[in-house]
């Protein structure tokens, strides 16, 4: 019998390719073809349409990379077609690997409209159903030669500005031709069955009936004359088709979807054209299939079809009210999460579920993010403050050591919220609705004797493309099938509902989903990191000042739609292949482009508001938009700085052996001849804070070329070759005041230089230093050392609105696998007692390890990840001059991190005006961090303050506003009142006071009178 099978196996497979496929589309008859190529960038559909077109044949060759052609295409349907099935097959020269990753088509009608897209799996074009005979076709392709990136070595065909300008593809096929619809169907037939068989053990009697049947139909079929055997063919299957699913067969919900990546190995401007082209498909296969349902995420690609496609549009817009196109997700894009600051995760669903509501009137309940690399274990807060409950995410199963332990359970949490999560054990965001996939969604569900279902997400993505109509035609053969899990499409929330009656006490999984894999992502193209990370800082500013100036300057107007405007292009690049470093160099040059254009756009509008507020006159005014007071100055306030009462001068002093002494009163620093930190010495404690013999802010490099994915991964085999840069350009004092020393320390290394400046400031409990790198290396990778004389069990790193703890040690293969970790503003390691922070203003990646020293004691070394140079998917990343800030912070506590990492990251701003300015809000707990203050989305005026706890404990706080308040509401992210009790009624003086849980997250709307 095992024979037997192999050898239907390999006649059934030729039948196919040879005979049966090809005969779908019969009487072919060809196109006339015509051509226009476009100069340069994409051009409007109308200028497409009207523009000069030349001969075209087919076999010619076309497009250069990042390249459009144009192909009219016309011709008339034959008199003799009529009652027939008619389509057009165009083939731009597919080589049928996955859409999204090559040549593109988008068809349009005379008028401009759009039919559908092409791609390797969907080049058919329906022109009538029957035909009557006579019908003429006038189309127009716009055609994407976008180069195939995919094989993941080095390539300079990633920017439009180095790809060349060699033709990439070849024009194979432009017919009309009649659609056989009982061979389609044979072919849909045969291939659920043969899956289906494949996966049935080899005792199972239904795989040899299955076997039987489809050696009957190919017996039926004359391969002289397949459309007019089709018929009988199928009629040897229509038994074991029908034989229906067993009673405890896994139940699948399925959900059409295309993961379309905003950008990765496209550029931005290619994504507004792949979503068009995505959803024309999707909106064209429903008007076929009323029970096809789509879920889309990322309301920026919707609202660039509503700019771009106005008509497409309002197809889909009809379509979400028939509830076929179904809005998921609800941010903004499927942005990473575990370097996105806190406010703009909170901005993230603000703007993206409002998308949703206002264009829709749509609340999503579910978040929607299978591919981003990891979560953030303050996710969970932030979904339920947004109005949402469900969680889905695909990407864990990548993970390299450990398998997840669940795919239906409860998320907590760093304040303890749940949220209910799915990771969809069919393990892929792109599933075909093949045999194979359906039975290993079955059969690695976790969940088995408490649940019974699991969703699965069909339909072709990455490069998007979504689900065609033979994935529908396997849903549908598939929806009660013997030896298959039964298969019904459906709504994501309809899943969700169903999950959570059945499993409702699910296990609870707490704290982050870190993924084991992509671990590089937290430093690859650091110009893009640090332009997050400052546009961020900038938006905080910029709307605080406003929203002070809107309440206190009378005729000052808020910048509602430049701030929104700014937040969503900001919010576009934490997309997952952008903020993560992991697109074409095309993506991060224009991301560099883009946060310069923020950056002074954003201080245009601070310095208006700052200017507006201080008046005019010559005090010098230090503004301070950190939350805390520092020098003197209020946080959210204006005025002369000042120095603390018994604060002692700077002082430097030549080492013996080489280097320099500074000291201030509070630290001790001495900088060796090598230019290395060997000690930090905390004087009001007197402890020192560095490891005896081990020196710090020591530039270490190691070669990086992991096993696969450059810019995404870091392997742990990195560690094990090391070089330290210790030899010396310069060592110099390059400032030497009252006020702060500066020592400059210069290395050159490999093709790459080195500055780094060594300053201590009066008053000050850290050193802070600025690390100037000339970078020209290839495939290595960067860090800076801190070896800390603390035994810590476990380390601090900031997230969004709080931190998360992880282990130092590696007992278990959960803890080893995390061997580089993500850290915000600040990383904390202490003994009790005493602790050390390592703050920085743009560096993600950390490593943290601890080691028994001779004398008995434990080193924990935190180091800071700089620089990487994969090659790719840009051959060229991070190459050239960067500037990197961090300081070292011995004695520090996570309040003292919380302190400093707000201070390193926003900086004073001084303005000379008439006289100081007061704070609009002010906090009397420093555990309670004001996160943002702005004026509300609706334009009511009112102020929306956001604040967390901050040092994972509870807090009693005062909210006191500078002017009046008629009411104080606590709301939620889209600042609607929510019904809790963390806020009182405000005082006669304008207080309110707050109540708040370890790490809660508290937006309070403040309406004035």
């Amino acid at each position: 019998m095992h024979d037997d099978r192999s050898i239907t196996e390999h006649r059934l497979r030729r039948v196919l390719k040879e005979r049966i496929k090809p005969a779908v589309h019969s009487r072919p008859l060809p196109l006339a073809v015509e051509r226009w190529e476009a100069p340069g960038e994409p051009v409007p559909v109308a200028e497409g349409l009207a523009a000069p077109y030349g001969p075209c044949a087919i076999g010619d060759s076309w497009g250069p990379a990042w390249g459009t052609t144009w192909f009219k295409v016309t011709g008339t349907v034959p008199a003799e077609w009529a009652g027939r099935t008619v389509e057009a097959v165009l083939d731009l020269g597919f080589d049928r690997m996955m859409p999204g990753f090559q040549c593109e088509g988008l068809v349009h009608r005379a008028d401009g409209s759009e039919v559908k897209a092409l791609n390797p799996y969907n080049d058919w074009v329906r022109v009538a159903d029957p035909a009557a005979g006579g019908e003429q076709v006038e189309w127009y392709v716009e055609a994407a030669s976008n180069p195939v990136l995919v094989d993941h070595s080095a390539t300079y065909e990633g920017d439009r500005q180095t790809s060349g300008e060699q033709p990439l593809y070849r024009l194979a096929r432009m017919d009309l031709a009649v659609f056989e619809t009982e061979v389609w169907e044979l072919v849909q037939d045969l291939e659920v069955l043969h899956d289906l068989m494949t996966q049935l053990g080899e005792a199972d009697a239904r795989r040899y009936e299955i076997l039987r049947a489809i050696d009957a139909a190919l017996d039926a079929v004359d391969l002289g004359d397949v459309p007019g055997t089709a018929g009988a063919a199928r009629t040897c299957l229509t038994a074991v088709l029908a034989a229906p699913a067993h009673a405890s067969a896994h139940r699948i919900s399925a959900v059409g979807h295309a993961h379309i990546d905003s950008a990765w190995l496209w550029p931005l401007r290619e994504t507004v054209r792949k979503v068009s082209r995505t959803t024309s498909n999707v909106v064209s296969l429903m008007d076929a299939h009323p029970e096809f349902v789509f879920a889309m995420s990322q309301a920026q690609q919707l609202e660039w079809i509503k700019t771009h496609r106005p008509e497409l549009f309002e197809r889909i817009k009809k379509k979400i009210a028939d509830g076929q196109f179904v809005p998921v997700g609800g941010m903004w894009v499927e942005s990473d999460t575990n370097m996105v600051g806190g406010e703009a995760m909170a901005r993230q669903f603000l703007y993206g579920k409002k998308f949703f509501l206002d264009e829709f009137g749509i609340e999503t309940h579910n978040v929607w993010l299978p591919d981003s690399f990891g979560y953030t274990a303050a996710m969970p807060q932030i979904v339920k403050l947004s109005g949402s409950k469900w969680f889905l995410t695909q990407k864990i199963c990548w993970s390299q050591v450990n398998a997840f332990p669940h795919h239906t359970f409860w998320w907590e949490g760093i304040d303890g919220t749940r949220v209910f999560t799915h990771f969809p054990p069919v393990d892929t965001y792109n599933s075909d609705l093949g045999g194979a996939q359906l039975a290993h969604a079955a059969s690695n569900y976790r969940e088995k004797g408490r649940g019974s279902r699991s969703l699965v997400p069909f339909g072709w993505g990455d490069g998007g493309g979504g689900p065609t109509r033979e994935h529908l035609a396997r849903a549908r053969r598939q929806r009660d099938l013997e030896g298959s899990p039964r298969v019904e499409i459906e709504r994501p929330d309809a899943f969700f509902e169903k999950a959570h009656a059945e499993y409702a006490d699910a296990p609870v999984w707490a704290g982050e989903l870190y993924l084991e894999l992509h671990r590089g992502t937290y430093t690859s193209q650091a110009k893009t990191k640090q332009g997050n990370r400052h546009s961020e800082s900038l938006l905080r500013e910029a709307e605080l000042w406003a929203a002070t100036a809107a309440v206190r300057v009378p005729g000052y107007a808020y910048p509602y739609e430049d701030l929104e405007r700014i937040w969503k292009t900001v919010l576009l690049h934490q997309f997952h292949d952008i903020l993560p470093g992991s697109s074409i160099a095309w993506v991060h040059r224009e991301a560099r482009a883009t946060y310069a254009e923020v950056r002074e756009e954003l201080r245009g509008i601070t310095l208006a508001a700052q200017s507006a507020l201080a008046g005019e006159g010559a005090v010098e005014l230090v503004f301070n938009c950190a939350p805390h007071t520092r020098r003197g100055v209020p946080a959210g306030g204006a005025g002369p700085a000042q120095a603390p009462a018994g604060q002692h001068r700077v002082t430097v002093e030549e080492r013996h052996g080489g280097g320099h002494v500074l000291a201030n009163g509070r630290l001790l620093v001495e900088i060796d001849g090598r230019g290395l930190i060997v000690s930090a010495y905390d004087l009001e404690a007197r402890r020192e804070a560095l490891a005896p013999g081990r020196a710090a802010n020591l530039l270490q490099i190691h070669p990086d070329f992991p096993n696969m994915w450059d810019a995404w991964d870091i392997d742990a085999f990195y560690r094990n070759s090391v070089t330290d840069l210790v030899e010396l350009d310069a060592l110099e004092v390059a400032e030497a005041g009252p006020d702060a020393v500066t020592v400059r320390v210069a290395r050159s290394f490999g093709r790459s230089a080195a500055v780094q400046s060594i300053t201590l400031r009066a008053g000050a409990k850290t050193v802070d230093l600025v690390t100037e790198v000339d970078w020209h290396e290839s495939e290595k990778f960067l860090k800076a050392a801190f070896p800390l004389d603390v035994k810590a069990e476990r380390s601090a790193s900031e997230t969004q609105f709080g931190h998360v703890y992880r282990a130092t040690h590696t007992n278990t293969s959960w803890e080893a696998a995390k061997f580089e970790i993500c850290a915000h503003r600040w990383i904390h390691v202490e003994e009790p007692g005493w602790g050390t922070a390592i703050l920085n203003d743009s560096t993600y990646g950390h490593d943290v390890t601890r080691d028994v020293r001779p004398d008995g004691g434990q080193t924990t070394t935190v180091r800071l990840s700089l620089l990487r140079a994969p090659r790719y998917p840009d051959p060229e990343t991070d190459q050239g001059a960067h500037t990197l800030r961090f300081s070292l912070a011995p004695g520090a506590e996570i309040a003292d991190a919380v302190r400093e990492g707000h201070a390193l990251n926003l900086p004073e701003r001084v303005l000379r005006g008439a006289a100081p300015v007061a704070p609009l809000l002010s906090v009397d707990d420093d555990a309670v961090v004001v996160e943002a203050v702005k004026l509300a989305e609706d334009r009511s005026g009112d102020v929306v303050v956001r604040l967390y706890e901050s040092r994972g404990g509870r807090a009693r706080a005062c909210l006191k506003a500078d002017f009046r308040i008629a009411e104080a509401t606590e709301s939620d992210l889209l600042e609607r009142p929510l019904p809790g009790q963390a806020v009182s009624a405000p005082a006669a003086d304008g207080a309110v006071a707050l109540t708040l849980r370890p790490f809660q997250i508290l937006t309070v709307r403040l309406r004035r009178p």
